[in-house]
């Protein structure tokens, strides 16, 4: 069975100087630079799409827009493309960067034990060998590495889905020496994609189950 992934990038871009979305910024850094977080997030969607075009993987960036879409219109495009590729097994994942005073990075799947989890782990663990000195936020708890909320594009979406959050936009450090620098946003693409072409593998080799978000069990 064929991959198709869908990117979305969090949030809106920047129209004629003017950012989309509300808030979703770094401070002014002392350097006078600032991260909008929806930039950000498109830069990574696109660099995702053009190494996963290099793999002849197909892909579909679901904002290719500026403007700011809703939650609901994102999950609505998210599930006509997927029910569009039938034979196809699907996979979402949304790209964020963090923030609320911490460091490192985080994956988030939908709560109880499904088919995302295993996506999750492989970008994760593709983290930890780009960036072997930076923290991963996980939660073992359950055997896995994600954690869980009840995100609406993880909630809604008729596949498997991810949300990650790369580093802190409100940590300095972080935000001028990863997020806003090419190099490090070239290692945040590179551990993306290391973590689908490994989930590609699995694919490949038919050790995912088909379906959509199939649950294994629940954990509450």
């Amino acid at each position: 069975m064929k991959p198709f992934i869908l990117l979305d990038p969090g949030h809106g871009g920047i129209i004629n100087g003017v950012y989309q979305t509300a808030g979703k910024r770094s401070p002014l850094w002392s350097n006078g630079k600032q991260l909008f977080e929806g930039e950000f997030n498109r830069v990574i969607t696109q660099g995702i799409s053009q190494a996963l075009t290099l793999h002849n993987i197909e892909n579909k960036i679901i904002v290719p827009e500026l403007e700011d879409i809703s939650l609901r219109t994102r999950v609505n495009r998210a599930n006509h493309l997927a029910s569009q590729y039938p034979n196809h097994q699907c996979l979402l994942i949304s790209v964020h960067a963090n923030a609320g005073g911490g460091k490192g990075f985080e994956v988030y799947t939908s709560r109880g034990q499904t088919t995302s989890d295993t996506i999750a782990d492989h970008i994760a663990h593709a983290f930890t060998q780009v960036f072997p000195n930076k923290p991963l936020r996980s939660d073992y708890s359950d055997g896995d590495s994600d954690k869980e909320r009840g995100f609406y594009m993880l909630r809604k979406t008729r596949m498997a889905a991810v949300l990650t959050e790369n580093f802190f936009m409100d940590n300095e450090v972080e935000c001028c020496l990863i997020l806003m620098s090419p190099k490090g946003r070239q290692k945040i693409i590179d551990y993306h994609v290391q973590g689908i072409l490994a989930w590609v593998r699995e694919v490949a080799r038919g050790k995912l189950s088909r379906g959509n978000k199939a649950r294994i069990y629940n954990k509450n």
